[in-house]
């Protein structure tokens, strides 16, 4: 992966944290003397990694006027989930497996949000397609608040392909679209489970849909518009916790009794 321009509090702090490796030079605003400067100053002083303090005019200049909240570093990514392959990946889940299929997601704020979701509801890896997507950019480094470095993002060159795999493999693909199939809470989402989502205004494509096991959709009132892509992935992931939560409950009841 080529060097990138990574800014941003909590993108910066997780690459710090957790890929000090790639992190080849660090800014900082001139004057800033808060927590997360102080934070960033002793990992880069513990990394061995260049620090330089420039007035914000110049992190202006460097990032194009991009949000950059007085941080940023040259990152290089180097760990081995930047490129996990999915083979690797499928051989090693377990039978409460969960991935996050994107079909076609290019906004890189979508794409950081359905990293963090990911993150936050558990799942083991998000899959996108290599063409016609948003790959790791500074921007989803951003949106994703430090969910790159706890995620693995899977790029394969064929998707269907890889929902192939997939299925083979034992995982249950779930294609969620906006009048697809039967409402979210109602499909039954335990065992290994992959949750395929299309991308902005164009939804599932037809073969993607095709090749999963179950639709699914978000109920909307009537004359809603569909819901963003981030927004859909939080609700499907969430649900699936859900009800594996209630299925541990339950079993843990019978077990007692």
């Amino acid at each position: 992966m080529a060097r990138q321009l990574i800014y941003g509090q909590h993108a910066v702090a997780a690459l710090l944290e957790g890929d000090p490796a790639g992190v080849q030079e660090l800014w900082l605003q001139d004057g800033r003397d808060d927590a997360v400067s102080e934070h960033a100053r002793d990992l880069a002083a513990r990394h061995g990694i260049s620090l330089r303090a420039v007035p914000r005019a110049t992190l202006d200049r460097m990032l194009k006027g991009a949000r950059h909240q007085g941080i940023a570093v040259r990152y290089r990514a180097t760990r081995a989930t930047r490129a996990s392959d999915l083979e690797q990946l499928l051989a090693g889940l377990g039978d409460t497996a969960l991935l996050l299929v994107l079909d076609g997601v290019q906004d890189p704020h979508n794409l950081g949000a359905c990293l963090r979701s990911a993150d936050a509801a558990g799942a083991d890896a998000v899959i996108v397609p290599r063409r016609r997507a948003v790959g790791l950019t500074p921007a989803v480094y951003k949106a994703a608040c430090g969910a790159t470095e706890r995620v693995p993002l899977v790029t394969v060159s064929n998707l269907a392909e890889a929902l192939r795999r997939m299925a083979k493999s034992g995982v249950r693909l779930i294609g969620a679209g906006a009048r697809a199939g039967i409402p979210y809470t109602q499909a039954e989402l335990l065992g290994p489970v992959a949750m395929v989502l299309g991308g902005e205004g164009r939804g599932l494509r037809r073969l993607s849909a095709e090749l999963c096991d179950q639709l699914i959709h978000v109920p909307m009132r009537s004359g809603a518009e569909s819901l963003n892509v981030s927004v859909a992935a939080a609700l499907c992931l969430y649900e699936v916790r859900r009800q594996r939560a209630r299925n541990e409950a339950g079993e843990g009841l019978r077990g007692a009794g």
